[in-house]
């Protein structure tokens, strides 16, 4: 359901980008929250029930109004405000309290609080409620008044062509989630039948690694970031790429531990260099666009990774991380040319 819902998601996101402009994209996202709260509902009167079919088809459509927003949001911000730090804010804070959410719902399920067993229908209960004070707070946006345009000069693939940096951008994002998604693909599986967790104890560690992961991307953006973005690259990628390849080479379940240790913990660091000095030199008239364009990318990256990191699942642990490493060895020499194109740009 969760890969049926991903590829029907980015049919949806395809849509959205094209036949809903900017100007109004607060009330396409308030509608498509609304209609996820509806559906949440119907999820809540399906439970126990047993009527499989309504409930796998209610889950598609949730995960799949769930993929626009994340996609939308940023364009839409982009109307209040746009730079590199804002965009870095938007991912934390979409990190921080997804976590939160897993870690509060990991925690409650199952217990009796204040005599009421907390089960599957209280957690949808409780995400209902943080929907309806999502929509609230949607339709309280004001935006910018955005100009109609008449027609866009380019298409949004013309757009991305002429530009060398976008093109790089968009190659080295899908090149860098090919080599996270290999080495990671497969988190509980790894750390459950390879490192020997326990479920209970596997779970606790990614929703604590998690958590500190979205402290140290809050720290970085504001007291971490180095002035020197190869500094920036090296850290969040060369320092991950050493860790893969001794862990490959030393084939010891302790460093292949702290290997994904640091590259978890650093994932959300570094989002403003990494990612958003890219995306904001979008045009605003492209950007919904051009978010789109992204998330196909990344998500047909992400399933490549996924089937690799299958492949070699099956081979041997180490070899999940060596075929990473191969792939991150393009994805940083792609990185630092982008930081060589955009120098150059700028002395022009």
């Amino acid at each position: 359901m969760i890969s049926l819902g991903t590829f029907a998601s980015v049919i949806g996101i395809a849509f959205i980008g094209k036949y809903v402009k900017l100007n109004k994209l607060k009330n396409a996202l308030t509608i498509i929250l609304i209609i996820k709260f509806i559906n949440m509902l119907a999820l809540y009167h399906l439970n126990g029930t047993g009527q499989i079919e309504w409930i796998n088809l209610m889950i598609v459509i949730d995960i799949i109004m769930e993929y626009i927003v994340i996609t939308s949001i940023y364009p839409l911000i982009t109307t209040l405000v746009k730079s590199d730090t804002i965009y870095s804010k938007r991912k934390l804070t979409e990190y921080l309290f997804r976590d939160i959410g897993i870690l509060f719902g990991g925690i409650l399920i199952g217990k009796s609080v204040v005599g009421i067993l907390v089960n599957y229908n209280i957690c949808l209960i409780i995400s209902n409620i943080f929907l309806v004070i999502s929509i609230m707070a949607m339709m309280n946006i004001k935006i910018n008044p955005i100009e109609e345009k008449q027609k866009r000069k380019d298409s949004i693939l013309r757009y991305i062509l002429t530009s060398k940096i976008l093109l790089f951008y968009l190659l080295d994002m899908f090149v860098g989630t090919i080599a996270m998604a290999t080495g990671l693909g497969l988190k509980m599986l790894t750390l459950t039948n390879y490192l020997s967790f326990s479920d209970n104890t596997a779970t606790s560690y990614l929703l604590l690694v998690g958590l500190l992961a979205d402290g140290i991307g809050i720290l970085a953006l504001k007291y971490l970031t180095p002035k020197n973005d190869y500094l920036t690259i090296t850290i969040k990628f060369g320092i991950r790429f050493v860790g893969y390849v001794i862990a490959f080479w030393s084939n010891s379940m302790v460093i292949t531990l702290l290997a994904i240790t640091w590259s978890l913990l650093i994932s959300t660091a570094y989002e403003n260099i990494c990612d958003g000095v890219y995306i904001n030199r979008v045009a605003d008239d492209y950007q919904l666009s051009f978010a789109n364009i992204r998330y196909i990318i990344k998500f047909f990256g992400e399933a490549i990774g996924i089937f690799f990191c299958g492949i070699m699942y099956e081979i041997g642990l180490k070899y999940m991380f060596g075929l990473s490493a191969l792939f991150m060895i393009f994805q940083i020499g792609l990185a630092y040319y982008l930081i060589h194109l955009r120098r150059v740009e700028n002395r022009k």
